[in-house]
């Protein structure tokens, strides 16, 4: 009699149990974290604060005596422009090309050219125009008289930094002969194959206003450029001190402050740089959700999940860490992600910016 009561008391606790967790509960269902773990992870925190996606490069410290001291002696000419200046030195730690927007006279072209003498580099500026042909940029056959032929000399892409000056103003056709100089680092005249300086980099300019005239660059070739930086007006005090500096510019002297041999070091130590699968997987998530945006036509490729991981490690290593961070991953994203999704026609009738779309997008993405 006792073992049938014991057995009944046994089965009331488990259909209780059942009623319990299955049916009055959901949410204390033995199995609920299973089957919403991926759910939970999305949702935990909400709203992943957005501060370093806005201020991105503007803060970058830089404890590499060599790179602190070619921050240090560019900004002996050029005043504010931090973000410019800083994504300049980590597109060139990552071996990577630049497109930079901005409206005329922020002295782009002083910067860069500024920077090549400091890295002792050989800069060459190209102005693109509408009847530019490509091989203005890559070759050109000059006649000898003394063999009576044609001789084929390499244009001003042979250069260790190539300002492309109004890349939009040229057309795709002239745009794409860079196509294989900024992907293989070599152009090919003919048949026979030129290797281009090492380093080589392609920083190229476009400006937002006028856009009658303008060419969109193909996507093949906007793919190449790990970064777009957008260049803006300085604030009250930086132009009231670019003002001052004016009246003796011309005598502000620019020293070589590191060797090729010297950057080429540093480039290798980034290798060194870990970045945790915690971190990897946010930067998947992070391009994922570029791709099921609705305010998105396109997200982005795979080829920018590395950019993301490449760019992170160089700002890592130029803030003295041997790891990544989400911070760090953070700070970069923009820079890397902004030129590659492509915004709905939907979105561009609401006058939406790509920056806000995607740090709208990206504070919904955990961390972890």
């Amino acid at each position: 009699m006792l073992t049938i009561i014991l057995l009944a008391l046994v089965a009331v606790a488990i259909i209780w149990c059942f009623v319990y967790f299955f049916i009055l509960d959901e949410k204390k269902d033995m199995f609920y974290f299973l089957r919403t773990q991926e759910k939970r992870i999305s949702s935990d925190w909400p709203h992943v604060k957005t501060s370093l996606f806005r201020e991105g490069l503007q803060h970058v410290v830089f404890h590499h005596h060599e790179l602190q001291a070619v921050y240090e002696e560019i900004h002996k000419k050029i005043i504010g422009m931090d973000v410019f200046i800083n994504a300049i030195i980590l597109n060139m730690l990552c071996g990577g090309h630049m497109l930079i927007e901005g409206v005329p006279g922020l002295a782009k072209t002083k910067t860069v050219h500024t920077f090549s003498e400091i890295m002792g580099m050989e800069f060459k500026r190209i102005q693109f125009t509408p009847d530019m042909l490509p091989a203005d940029i890559i070759w050109v056959e000059i006649y000898d008289s003394v063999s009576k032929s044609f001789e084929a000399k390499i244009g001003p892409i042979m250069a260790n930094i190539i300002l492309a000056d109004e890349i939009n103003r040229a057309t795709p056709k002239v745009q794409s002969a860079l196509l294989e100089a900024m992907q293989e680092q070599q152009v090919t005249i003919w048949w026979k194959s030129f290797a281009l300086p090492e380093p080589f980099f392609v920083l190229a300019t476009q400006n937002p206003l006028e856009q009658e005239g303008t060419y969109p660059l193909p996507e093949a070739q906007i793919d190449r450029f790990l970064f777009k930086i957008l260049v803006t007006y300085p604030s009250v005090h930086e132009e009231k001190k670019i003002l001052d500096e004016m009246e003796h510019d011309w005598d502000i002297q620019i020293q070589k402050v590191i060797t090729h041999k010297g950057f080429a070091l540093l480039k290798e130590q980034i290798q060194e740089v870990t970045i945790s699968d915690q971190v990897k997987w946010y930067i998947t998530r992070l391009i994922d959700a570029t791709r099921t945006a609705p305010q998105l036509l396109y997200g982005a490729s795979p080829r920018w999940s590395i950019g993301i991981m490449v760019a992170s490690k160089a700002l890592a290593f130029c803030e003295w860490k041997n790891y990544v961070t989400h911070d760090d991953v953070q700070k970069v994203a923009l820079a890397v992600l902004r030129h590659r999704v492509v915004v709905s026609y939907e979105a561009k009738m609401e006058w939406l910016e790509v920056d806000d779309i995607l740090i709208k997008l990206f504070e919904g993405i955990a961390l972890a």
